[in-house]
């Protein structure tokens, strides 16, 4: 097994593998026979894996939405898409490579896929800005979603951004206006659109591509109008206490669907998505092609009309008390 980043939680679960693995090794190489022991081990570490995947507290869940072997949007496009093109540039400034856009394939659909994507590795991730688009990446998506529907083609957008990139040269070429003009074009759009939160939902920044009909999100993903340690920084003044913020917020995807935030959680087999990439992406395929079979049958007008009425609804207030 390649040595990969073990979260804390995880340590336990990647010594009993590598312990395994080293039994396999040894039994190959050898005349010893270890079979029963092998299989005593495998099937306590597929016990143990359930064990502290299926009890994680919020902060262990947004370590595994940052874990750095998480599968990006271009590994999902890979697995999920077939006859994908990159499209680039936003007409107006340069293209951004924080915001991945194309047409491609979902079994016999041709659709529109947009995503963040992050960067693996120093280089990659400056390339990308670790995930955080500039005005340019959102009005590049705000041009090919109106493609999209001027040629009837359906939208995906995989979420995974910390949040919209906030340096002084994005706020002086309109971050805010290009998120807000995005906003407008998403919930007018007269195609389905279905998003999936497949990490990290950031603020504004995830919400530029994310107005959709149909909103899941992955098990290990979170979505949040700030980071836990943003809010940790303001509400305690110390941002060590990330994980007392991320408790309160309730950013997790059973959080959100028990808020009615979004429609649904796509399961993650234990261990998280970056140990079974491919299991996690047929379980988003699947989602995919459901949502779009049932969007597909409504007219314009009602899939416009149940869009508006699906963000009419969120919040909660109180009519104060004279």
């Amino acid at each position: 097994m390649p040595d990969r980043l073990a979260l804390d939680f995880e340590k336990p679960i990647i010594e009993l593998e590598k312990k395994i693995d080293e039994m396999k090794a040894l039994s190959g190489s050898s005349k010893i026979e270890l079979d029963d022991e092998i299989a005593r081990l495998e099937k306590k570490a597929e016990k143990l894996r359930k064990d502290v995947f299926s009890s994680l507290n919020r902060w262990q869940r947004v370590q595994l939405a940052r874990h750095p072997d998480r599968p990006y949007s271009l590994d999902y496009i890979s697995r999920i898409f077939t006859d994908f093109i990159e499209l680039h540039g936003d007409r107006a400034f340069s293209d951004d490579p924080a915001i991945i856009c194309g047409l491609g394939r979902l079994e016999e659909t041709s659709v529109m896929i947009i995503g963040h994507q992050k960067g693996r590795g120093t280089k990659d991730n400056l390339y990308r800005n670790f995930g955080m688009p500039h005005p340019e990446g959102y009005r590049k998506a705000k041009r090919l979603m109106e493609l999209a529907a001027r040629f009837g083609r359906p939208v995906i957008s995989l979420i995974d951004t910390p949040g919209a990139y906030p340096g002084l040269g994005a706020e002086e070429r309109g971050q805010a206006e290009a998120i807000a003009s995005n906003l407008m074009v998403m919930a007018n759009l007269p195609v389905p659109f279905i998003a999936v939160v497949i990490g990290e939902g950031g603020s504004g920044g995830a919400l530029a591509i994310g107005i959709a009909d149909r909103v899941f999100m992955l098990e290990n993903s979170i979505y949040s109008v700030i980071s836990p340690e943003g809010c940790a920084s303001i509400l305690y003044r110390d941002s060590s206490q990330a994980h007392k913020a991320a408790e309160a917020m309730k950013v997790t995807a059973s959080d959100l669907q028990k808020l009615g935030l979004i429609n649904g959680v796509i399961k993650e087999p234990p261990g998280g998505a970056h140990r079974y990439p491919d299991i996690c992406a047929d379980n988003i395929r699947e989602i995919l092609s459901e949502g779009l079979n049932e969007l597909s049958s409504l007219p314009v007008d009602e899939l416009i009309a149940k869009r508006h009425e699906r963000y009419y609804k969120m919040g909660k207030w109180e009519q104060a008390k004279e």
